[in-house]
């Protein structure tokens, strides 16, 4: 009878020690990759007005356009759009390189693009295994307008 007892009390022991599982893990995908957009959301508020959102559904020369995320918080976007030739696509203009900072923890990105002053500054909304959004905030001209571009991502396998 102390064996069995002995050995309920193990196996107790076991179960409540050794089988515990563990839900609360979050994954946490990187940033670091390259990236082809599909398409983009344009939202433009101006003060006391309601929100104005366009989709723009990329054609298929666009979405061999690149956006690459280094490890080394540099990188680089190739865009590419239809040529003049009917069913040829064409680069649209050279490779924009840039440095970027990102903040994991409040989710914001700052991209600074090559030859130009002012930083683009966005926030991460999704990212995951396969898909981005980045929402990158617009300088207006007007003070009272408040612009947003939210790019949509599929990771490209590397």
């Amino acid at each position: 009878m102390k064996k069995l007892a002995l050995l309920f009390a193990g196996l107790s022991l076991f179960i409540a020690t050794g089988c515990n599982k563990d839900d609360d893990t979050t994954v946490e995908y990187p940033l670091v990759g390259v990236w082809q957009p599909l398409k983009e959301v344009v939202t433009t508020i101006e003060t006391g007005e309601q929100p104005v959102s366009d989709l723009i559904t990329y054609s298929d020369c666009q979405k061999q356009s690149r956006w690459t995320f280094n490890p080394e918080a540099t990188g680089k976007r190739t865009e590419w759009g239809d040529s003049t030739t009917p069913g040829q696509c064409a680069a649209l203009s050279p490779d924009r390189t840039f440095t970027y900072t990102y903040d994991k923890s409040g989710k914001t990105v700052q991209i600074k693009y090559q030859g130009t002053v002012e930083p683009s500054n966005g926030s991460i909304t999704t990212l995951n295994e396969t898909t981005l959004n980045l929402a990158i905030r617009e300088n207006t001209a007007d003070p009272s307008v408040y612009k947003t571009r939210t790019y949509t991502f599929k990771r490209i396998p590397q």
